[in-house]
């Protein structure tokens, strides 16, 4: 494997001067050096194709033992010196201090057909930053997150990815429910892939230490390297960076609700300043419609992160950033302009969203009427959002009366439907279908465009957990079944119909389809 190595932070930014890698506070410099940890007996689980592709490594050589000892930490190329970031973090809401890459190291940056890539391993051993943790990771989440990185991206959602998916054949010591009952599971490392793995709580962590200087030196590197587009550093630059920060997370939690993605912790040190979804851990998806519904059991009391709180999250996010810049420009009032922006635009993306999924050709503030009672009838019986919304696009908008059997699949009850809420949902299709009549277009092209932003198949949490299951008796069959059919999630792909479907009786209260954690 031969790269263009440009290894952009480590060149810029000057390193923790204590080589010694403990867990300790780290008080100076942006990283420290680490090295991964060799693995007992490395397995190649799956890689990305696409991946190998973007950063020039052939499949003959993502075959190989070299290529095999690079992704599960056991060996460091020439001209490369790993690393962990320094980041702190407001976590659930309350500020955390040093956090930074517990088990996460980065080991390089390369340039290829112009792109420009960062390449880390999730799970490759203890970093200064790993506080009372060990810097590993286990089977079930490292699939988890390789699969969602993959899919996400091919739902057209800003996100990380992944490039590899490897067992170590070592043993990690995991309390997966956080209730006193740790078991050993099977180890596991995740190669991903970004342009860059910086943070809001990267900037954060030198405004908490009042140490404006490398504030500067960190957002001055970020804009040259990844915002440059902006011009030189500089006080009006910074406010203009912080601009396009807030837009892209804006559109990133947009694009969460529009195919019902719950991030499930939305710390200040999992939002990455690029507006890329970062850090898979205890998600999930939307099956019943529900603004309340978060997956993770350490957010079930407050539900902070929550399915319809996420843009609340984001824009809160957004706050803590602004404070993080102000020692830069020493003004508030640009900082609140922008932050006023991101909930005009949200409206405004918001109704666009919904009117797109509900096939509009241009929704308008006279829709939002109709979208409300439509949420309405979605919450009247548990309603499964990703059918629903891909079989509303059969309806013929001369025809309403048929709305109610369109869509009654999507319903999780097989007890007999109230009158009144069948009343309610045709009472919504009379005025759908003359809404939809209002637009020219016609039943065939709305169709196809309500499929475009409507998927058909996602990471159900119980798929995800099917092939976890195997993958833990030897058999990765799904995780490629669901690799593959993921590359397409707008498609029909007929040979998969039998993962259109909604979570089954026995995945309702199951760990690890219904309840998450952030052990992994």
């Amino acid at each position: 494997m031969q790269f263009k190595f440009n290894n952009l932070f480590t060149d810029n930014l000057p390193s923790d001067p204590i080589t010694e890698n403990s867990r300790r506070q780290v008080t100076e410099g942006f990283y420290s050096f680490v090295e991964p940890k060799a693995t007992t007996n490395p397995h190649l689980v799956h890689v990305s194709e696409e991946m190998l592709l973007e950063l020039g490594i052939s499949q003959e050589e993502a075959q190989s033992e070299e290529f095999l000892k690079l992704v599960t930490g056991n060996t460091v190329l020439p001209q490369t010196k790993p690393y962990a970031m320094l980041y702190g973090g407001h976590q659930f809401g309350n500020w955390a201090g040093q956090l930074g890459d517990g088990r996460a190291i980065n080991l390089f940056e390369i340039d290829h057909n112009g792109k420009h890539w960062a390449v880390q391993l999730k799970g490759a051993g203890e970093t200064p930053y790993s506080r009372s943790a060990d810097g590993l990771a286990v089977l079930r989440s490292s699939i988890r997150e390789y699969l969602m990185s993959e899919a996400m991206h091919h739902l057209g959602i800003s996100t990380t990815r992944a490039l590899s998916l490897s067992l170590t054949g070592d043993s990690v010591l995991r309390d997966v429910m956080y209730d006193g009952n740790p078991d050993y599971e099977k180890g596991a490392v995740v190669s991903r892939v970004a342009e860059s793995f910086l943070r809001f709580g990267n900037y954060q962590i030198f405004t908490a230490r009042d140490d404006k200087e490398s504030l500067q030196k960190l957002v001055d590197y970020t804009i040259t390297h990844f915002f440059s587009h902006l011009g030189k550093p500089s006080t009006e630059n910074y406010l203009k960076f912080f601009a396009e920060v807030s837009e892209r997370t804006l559109d990133m939690v947009i694009n969460w609700q529009r195919v019902g993605f719950v991030h499930g912790v939305m710390n200040t040190d999992n939002m990455s300043i690029l507006g890329l979804t970062i850090d898979y851990g205890p998600y999930g998806w939307l099956e019943g419609f529900e603004w309340g519904w978060t997956p993770n059991t350490t957010d079930r009391q407050h539900k902070r992160y929550r399915y319809g709180n996420q843009p609340n999250i984001g824009l809160w996010n957004l706050y803590q950033l602004a404070n993080a810049l102000y020692p830069l420009v020493e003004e508030s009032e640009g900082f609140e302009e922008i932050l006023d922006t991101y909930k005009k635009k949200y409206d405004l993306k918001s109704l666009k969203m919904m009117g797109d999924k509900l096939g509009f050709v241009e929704a308008t503030e006279a829709d939002l009427e109709l979208i409300a009672d439509f949420e309405t009838c979605l919450q009247l019986v548990e309603t499964d959002m990703t059918i629903l919304f891909r079989n509303l696009a059969n309806l013929k908008k001369e025809n309403p009366a048929d709305g109610f059997q369109l869509i009654k699949s999507a319903f999780y009850t097989d007890e007999a439907l109230s009158e009144d809420l069948q009343k309610q949902w045709n009472d919504w299709f009379e005025k759908y279908a003359k809404r939809l009549q209002q637009d020219s277009r016609s039943d065939a092209d709305r169709k196809v465009s309500m499929n475009a932003v409507n998927p058909k198949y996602v990471l159900r949490n119980y798929m995800a957990q099917l092939a976890i299951d195997a993958a833990d008796q030897g058999d990765y069959t799904l995780i490629d079944t669901f690799y593959k059919m993921l590359k397409k999630p707008y498609d029909e792909q007929p040979e998969y119909q039998q993962w259109f479907a909604k979570r089954p009786d026995w995945a309702r209260d199951k760990v690890g389809c219904s309840m998450l954690s952030c052990s992994s």
